[in-house]
Parts: C-alpha cells; sequence; structure tokens
C-alpha cells in the first residue's frame, strides 16, 4: 500500500459523506463531542479559526458604526412570551433553569432546590432581553441609530447533532440595531447580509447565493429575513449568515420609543443579525477532500508550516536555526493586514508522517528544509490546493518576495474551484417530471443528475413548499436578490410566478 492510500481518510466523499465529514474534523483535530450531550469541545486548531472570524468580521461591523457589549445569559420566560411569534418559534428548543441551588437527599445524591419565582431560559437568542434594555436606552431620535453588537453562546436543544453544523450549544455573533424610519432599518439589514456574503466569498473561499428567505423560513418575528446559501459538496445547502428586518413587532413588544424632532412619540425599528460557528463546517465541506482539511489562507490557523528534516544529529542545529530564522522572517510579511502565520514543526517523528499530519491539517503552504536545501537555497514549498507530491523550488529570497502572492493565488483557486462545483450543479429546471428526477435519491440510470440547487419558478403557494418538503425533502432556501424578476410559471403548480427560487435539500 502506498503512502497517500495509507493516509488518506476513510471513508471517502463518495463512499459515505457523513462518515468523512467527522473523519475531516477528527484528523485535523478541530474538535469533538463533549460529555453534555449534544455539546462539543472546539480544539485549539478549530477554535483559531473562529479567532479569525471574529477578528475580521468585527472589524467590519465597527467600520459601519457597530459596537459590541454583552447580555446576560439568562432570559426570564415573562421576556420571551411578549412577542407570540418569536415563542412559539423557538419554545420547542429552550433549555429551562428552573432552580438555583442544589442539596443532599436523604441517599446523599444531590438533587434541584429552591424553586426560582419565574423560570429562566438560557438564551436561544436575545431580542428580548436586548429589546428590554434598548427600550430604558433609547428615549429620543437623538439617540439613534443603536447599533450593538455581542459575540456571545447560545443554546437550541436539538434532537440530532453534528459538530459545528448543528449542536445544542454554538457560538455566534448576534447583532441588534435600531433605527429612526423603516428606510434606514432596511438599509442595515442589507448592508449586514453584503457584509455576510462578501466575508463568505473573500474570506471563506465559499461561492454563495445572496437572497430572501420565504414567510415560512423566516426568523421568528421577523417581517423579512435575507440569507447567504452555499453548496457543500454532497450538493445539499448550508445557510451560512442571516440578516432580519424586524419592522416595529419587537420594538412594539419591548416598548422601544422615541421622540421625534416635531415631539411626536413613535416605536422605532429594529434588525437583527447574525453568523455562527457552523461556518467552519460549512468550510469543511466545500474546500476539504479525501486527504483532509484545506483551509484557505485568509482563515487558515496557520499560513506556512516549515519541516526541518533533521536525518543526521550533525546537521540538526543548522537546519532548526535555518528554519526558525526563515519563520521569524515569514512572520514579519503583512498578508491582508496580518502578519504571516508561521510554524516550524520541530516533533520527533518520521518525516512523511509529519507531512501527512499537516496535510490532513489544512496547512496552505508547506516549506521542507533539509541540509541541501539550505546548501543550494532551493526550497521545496508544496501547496495544499496541489497533489501532495507537487512542490516548486524557491529561493530563500524569491520566498519571501513572492509567499503573499502564493497564497492569494491558492484562495482564488480554492474558489474559483468551489464555484465551478457549485454551477455545475445549479439548474434551471421548467417542468415538474424533471424536477422530481432531479431531487429523487438513487436515480441509477443517471446519477450524474441527482440533486443540487434547481432555479425554478415559484408562485407564491405555501402549499407548494409544504409538498416538496414531504415528498421530497427539498426546501426553498431563497429568493436570489441579484437576478432581475423573471416572469414564468410555478414548476410544481403551473401558476403564474414573477421569479425564481433555489430549491434544495439543506442541513
Amino acid at each position: 500500500m502506498n503512502q497517500k492510500q495509507k493516509s488518506a481518510l476513510t471513508p471517502t466523499r463518495d463512499e459515505n459523506y457523513p462518515d468523512w465529514y467527522q473523519e475531516v474534523l477528527k484528523a485535523a483535530d478541530l474538535a469533538e463531542h463533549s460529555p453534555v450531550r449534544g455539546c462539543m469541545v472546539i480544539k485549539p486548531w478549530g477554535y483559531s479559526i473562529w479567532e479569525n472570524m471574529q477578528r475580521i468580521l468585527d472589524g467590519r461591523f465597527k467600520a459601519t458604526g457597530v459596537q459590541n457589549a454583552y447580555f446576560p445569559l439568562f432570559i426570564p420566560l415573562s421576556f420571551l412570551e411578549k412577542e407570540a411569534e418569536h415563542v412559539e418559534g423557538f419554545a420547542k428548543e429552550c433549555a429551562v433553569v428552573t432552580h438555583h441551588r442544589l442539596e443532599k437527599d436523604s441517599k446523599g445524591k444531590l438533587v434541584p432546590a429552591g424553586a426560582l419565582e419565574e423560570p429562566l431560559i438560557v438564551r436561544p437568542t436575545s431580542e428580548m432581553m436586548i429589546g428590554e434594555m434598548f427600550s430604558k436606552w433609547v428615549t429620543s431620535y437623538r439617540d439613534l441609530p443603536l447599533l450593538i453588537n455581542q459575540w456571545a453562546n447560545v443554546v437550541r436543544w436539538e434532537m440530532r447533532t453534528r459538530l459545528f453544523l448543528r449542536t445544542t450549544e454554538f457560538l455566534w455573533q448576534e447583532g441588534h440595531t435600531v433605527h429612526s424610519s423603516q428606510e434606514e432599518a432596511m438599509e442595515k439589514t442589507l448592508q449586514m447580509v453584503e457584509i455576510y456574503e462578501n466575508f463568505a466569498k473573500k474570506v471563506m473561499a465559499i461561492p454563495v447565493i445572496k437572497g430572501e428567505k420565504t414567510a415560512s423560513e423566516r426568523f421568528p418575528g421577523a417581517v423579512s429575513t435575507y440569507t447567504i446559501e452555499g453548496m457543500m459538496q454532497d450538493r445539499k445547502a448550508l445557510q451560512m449568515g442571516t440578516s432580519h428586518f424586524l419592522g416595529q413587532n419587537f420594538a412594539k413588544s419591548c416598548e422601544i420609543k422615541f421622540q421625534d424632532p416635531q415631539g411626536e412619540v413613535s416605536y422605532a425599528w429594529t434588525t437583527s443579525w447574525g453568523m455562527t460557528t457552523r461556518m467552519i463546517g460549512a468550510l469543511v465541506m466545500t474546500h476539504s477532500d479525501d486527504d483532509g482539511l484545506v483551509l484557505p489562507p485568509r482563515i487558515a490557523s496557520a499560513h506556512v508550516v516549515i519541516l526541518p528534516v533533521l536525518h543526521k544529529e550533525e546537521t540538526k542545529r543548522e537546519v532548526l536555526d535555518y528554519a526558525h530564522r526563515l519563520a521569524e522572517e515569514l512572520k514579519h510579511l503583512s498578508y491582508h493586514g496580518e502578519p504571516i502565520r508561521a510554524l516550524v514543526d520541530e516533533r520527533d517523528l518520521r518525516g512523511g508522517d509529519k507531512v501527512w499530519s499537516w496535510i490532513k491539517k489544512g496547512v496552505p503552504v508547506r516549506i521542507e528544509v533539509g541540509p541541501r536545501d539550505i546548501a543550494a537555497d532551493q526550497l521545496p514549498v508544496a501547496r495544499r490546493d496541489k497533489p501532495h507530491k507537487e512542490n516548486t523550488k524557491y529561493s530563500r529570497g524569491a520566498l519571501v518576495a513572492h509567499l503573499s502572492e502564493i497564497l492569494d493565488d491558492i484562495q482564488h483557486q480554492l474558489y474559483v474551484k468551489a464555484a465551478q462545483y457549485r454551477d455545475a450543479h445549479l439548474k434551471k429546471i421548467d417542468s415538474k417530471e424533471e424536477f422530481y428526477t432531479f431531487f429523487t435519491p438513487h436515480n441509477i440510470e443517471h446519477p450524474e443528475i441527482h440533486g443540487g440547487f434547481a432555479l425554478s419558478h415559484w408562485s407564491g403557494d405555501k402549499e407548494v413548499e409544504q409538498k416538496v418538503k414531504e415528498e421530497l425533502g427539498v426546501t426553498i432556501r431563497c429568493i436570489p436578490l441579484d437576478p432581475e424578476p423573471e416572469e414564468g410559471a410555478c414548476v410544481i403548480t403551473g401558476k403564474k410566478s414573477q421569479q425564481r427560487v433555489i430549491y434544495a435539500k439543506a442541513y
């Protein structure tokens, strides 16, 4: 068995996609299940990706005037009851705290004691808590706009969980803003979904479709919900970030009012928007291959790993010193406004095992440094987006001069590859028969046409959504914002339609 076969993941994507996904996470040491059902431990290599996401998104939010704050983890039950649609949407997912201490029973076991006067909800989202505070902070048009974001954890009690994609507890940012006019609130709503779109495309190298959710898929209590949807390598859709125009619904529930310049008191207009650790799952499923994780440089835990070749004791110190000096030189380079993240791997492992461990962890660039490479000033540079045996030799000076260009090319090529895959499996479908064939599993005669994104007409009937969901497991992911309206006939009913929508199976 050759080295690649020995080290590649089992099963492959084609053999068992869900199990392949779990193997990528394990091989890259990103996360693992915790003793608490449905919750995960995010390990350093995975958490560093989240830290990079935080840093970049935080800067983009603040550039629009948003400030960070923090709000309580616990929300009184009565707060959720203020907005009927909101509480109905989250009721089945709420974790509830009913007691405030533990006592030993007659058998010496700890049992809950001290019942609370009012149960507390472990936040599934913070609209009602933040709305309560906003009602105290906003009294005049001079207080607006109020632009707040928090980085936090939330809990939604999930029955079926999968690391990063759907867990009982997850990390996210949630933005909440208050405005004096409907137009300004809508402008903020669309601005934030555009920030998410740009972040997904330019930083995560994930092609996405930006659009509006149908009424049945909206955030509970929202007037409009906007989303970015990506296609994973199993051709399923993943919702990757949402921005909600809340109208005056939550302002009325929470009594967020302001006095305008004419002295009139009005309810404010609000928004909320969020992106989560689910994006790490999106990254894994968009770019990784059967050898492990593939990281786009802009978001990578490390840009470069330097692998000293230490076969001989007499050259060990020379090689290590060179490797560390090179790493320090690379760290002083700037890549998109940040220092290059370079590591030196000094572990006492066989060379092949060491190389494969970094292939599995997805580092964009690997540099092997041995006595001959140093003497010849020719360093073998391997890219994670290329076959593992392929490398290009650079002098030290040329490597330093061109490393940023190499990283940018990797970033670009990953996006192009993902976009080509998405576009190859995005199909305009105008007949019901073709639609059902497209989404019918195990189509033995034409397996290449099964699944993906169907761009089809929809008349707006909720019954159509329910029908395709029940019969095919397919939902309308979004009504795309960018294409021009196009009249046609609903693919299911034949009724008049004003636009095409994206149908897909989804996570």
